[in-house]
């Protein structure tokens, strides 16, 4: 049986079943992306034997009854004699990942969601057509298996088959099961592979469901109501971030993907329900490294009625909680370091972490031009738009937090870095913040939230500033929520919790990649559809004929009698002279223009 391609040779099959065509398809598929070996043949041809036969390859009346886990952990204590005076039967169903055979008799290992057994299979119990069909199937094939359970002469926990049955037929062989799924991308990418190759893996993401679980079981012990707010937002605010953005065609508007849960939640607050908290994804437009994804899973909580020191207690002993109920023991080890979270944990001001890592006491530093200076002996690199607690800022992260490996509360930030929080009575250039880090990572960050609204003004006002001179993630002037704040917000303390560092930590996961079940990854296809796209011809349209609206059109004074006025009316641009242009420091995108439009004012625009 054999088939035509224009980009591969005919493929043959040793077989002359009927059944075959059905599988062209898919074989061209495999040889169009050089995958076809004989391996996969070999699988073709078999399963074109099973189904003349009369066997399904995909049937689904088979009913799981016991985990190999379970089975594992109950009886794997029996000795030989108690197990043959055992009168029960078992049903269980999985992935064999092994196969030996003996002639009459096989051994092979089902593995399920709990874990691998061994499975005994021989032609006298199971009967010779069944033993025929079984010989038939491959590993990576999904069986379901009867029987009872024995143990070998070396001793291993055995289940003896009764009955096999064929329940999904894979296609696609396994990696070899000695050298294993390796490849890093790979198995991102295929990250299915990777479960079924790699049990660490797995107890990976079961631990990752158990450190979710833990959470929401103590934050529902203490009172907090679990709520979902909009991740398609208009303006994406409560964090210093670039929005990803998108069209929504029913309303024929721009939306934004969240990039906090900050607002919504601070909204519910001032709705009455006064202990909110929400587990969800957002989305940052920014890079990837071993810390950060694009998406990634972030839990926020907002307590009414107390402040900073109260989300510092909570973090405490959530962190304690987790640990213990999860891992068993408050004693953590990642990449081989070892951390304590039953001990009280750490607080340490900005300014004293500065001082104690960089020899810099902030509390004489009185201006900008003092601040630059500790900054240019310090070679800490800064910016024009930077002013003095920005500068502290990038001095805490040069110095201070790569040392903060033990459970450590960074409190007291400067105002400029923290526009959605509320002023130190006593000192208003720092606000009542924390961030709190392990392993030299942050992993929260909490506030006593800003409940003023006309601060919170000013706050937005001073943001957009920032905006318009080149930050993409500055905060832009949300007027819902200032409308909220306005109806009145409680004293309510804030924090947000990132997830993936938190389950990192406890599974001692080198990258974030190993802790989400898909990372985001570079599509394998993207330079191929950008050589389609760059290759493929325009087509044709007629443009149809426009009717030029005049009072739309203003040429510059300077340009008056330079500008061509009938092209010209047929937009709404202005011909100015480009007096410079330059790139936007930390913008991949942005441009400034300065502009002489005939008015002898220089004017700057962002493009």
């Amino acid at each position: 049986m054999s088939t035509q391609n224009k980009a591969h040779k005919p493929i043959k099959l040793a077989t002359q079943s009927e059944h075959a065509a059905y599988f062209m398809p898919m074989l061209e598929s495999f040889a169009e992306h050089g995958d076809l070996n004989e391996v996969v043949k070999n699988c073709v041809v078999k399963s074109c034997e099973l189904l003349d036969s009369g066997v399904p390859l995909f049937p689904n009346d088979f009913r799981k009854e016991n985990d190999a886990g379970s089975v594992r952990a109950e009886y794997e204590a029996y000795s030989g004699d108690e197990l043959e005076n055992l009168d029960e039967t078992f049903a269980l169903a999985g992935r064999m990942l092994s196969s030996r055979s003996f002639g009459k008799v096989i051994f092979f290992h089902l593995q399920d969601r709990t874990g691998r057994i061994q499975c005994y299979a021989e032609r006298e119990a199971l009967g010779d057509d069944a033993f025929k069909v079984f010989k038939k199937l491959d590993v990576g094939d999904i069986v379901g298996v009867t029987g009872t359970l024995f143990r070998t002469k070396t001793g291993e926990l055995t289940l003896k088959c009764s009955g096999v049955k064929l329940l999904t037929k894979a296609f696609r062989p396994l990696p070899d099961k000695y050298a294993g799924l390796t490849n890093v991308e790979l198995r991102y990418r295929q990250r299915y592979v990777d479960l079924i190759m790699n049990p660490e893996v797995r107890d990976t993401f079961i631990k990752r469901s158990h450190i979710i679980s833990a959470i929401r079981r103590y934050l529902d012990g203490q009172g907090f109501l679990e709520v979902e707010t909009p991740m398609l937002v208009s303006n994406a605010g409560g964090a210093a971030a670039r929005p990803f953005e998108t069209h929504f065609n029913a309303l024929g508007e721009d939306f934004k993907l969240r990039i906090s849960l900050e607002l919504y939640l601070k909204r519910l607050i001032v709705g009455g329900l006064e202990k909110v908290y929400e587990i969800g994804r957002v989305f940052r437009n920014e890079g990837l490294d071993t810390r950060h994804n694009p998406e990634f899973t972030l839990m926020e909580l907002y307590q009414a009625y107390t402040d900073y020191n109260g989300m510092m207690d909570l973090t405490e002993n959530l962190y304690r909680h987790v640990a213990q109920e999860v891992l068993g023991t408050t004693t953590i080890v990642y990449n081989g370091v070892e951390m304590d979270l039953g001990r009280p944990f750490e607080r340490i001001t900005m300014i004293d972490a500065v001082k104690k890592y960089a020899g810099v006491d902030w509390n004489d530093v009185q201006t900008l031009e003092e601040a630059r200076a500790l900054a240019d002996r310090h070679h800490v690199e800064y910016e024009d738009r930077h002013k003095k607690g920005d500068i502290l800022s990038l001095f805490f992260e040069e110095f201070a937090e790569e040392h903060l490996i033990q459970p450590t509360f960074v409190m007291d930030h400067p105002i400029e870095i923290s526009p959605l929080t509320k002023k130190k009575p006593e000192n208003p250039e720092y606000v009542e913040r924390f961030e709190f880090f392990m392993n030299g990572w942050e992993m929260a960050n909490a506030y006593s939230e800003l409940n003023d609204p006309l601060d919170q003004r000013e706050r937005f006002k001073a943001q957009e500033e920032l905006l318009a001179q080149g930050d993409e993630e500055a905060n832009t002037t949300d007027e819902d929520f200032l409308n909220a704040l306005e109806i009145g917000m409680p004293p309510t303390g804030g924090i947000g919790f990132g997830i993936d560092r938190m389950c990192m930590l406890l599974t001692d996961a080198a990258a974030i990649r190993d802790v989400l079940l898909f990372p985001t990854m570079k599509s394998l296809d993207t330079d191929k559809k950008a050589s389609k796209t760059s290759t493929a011809a325009p087509e044709e349209t007629e443009i149809p004929a426009e009717k030029i609206d005049f009072s739309k059109v203003k040429v510059e004074p300077l340009f008056e009698e330079m500008v061509d006025f009938d092209t010209f009316s047929k937009s709404d641009f202005r011909a100015v002279k480009v007096k410079a242009c330059e790139a936007v420091k930390k913008s991949k995108k942005l441009l400034q223009f300065t502009l002489n439009d005939g008015t002898d004012t220089d004017r700057t625009i962002l493009s």
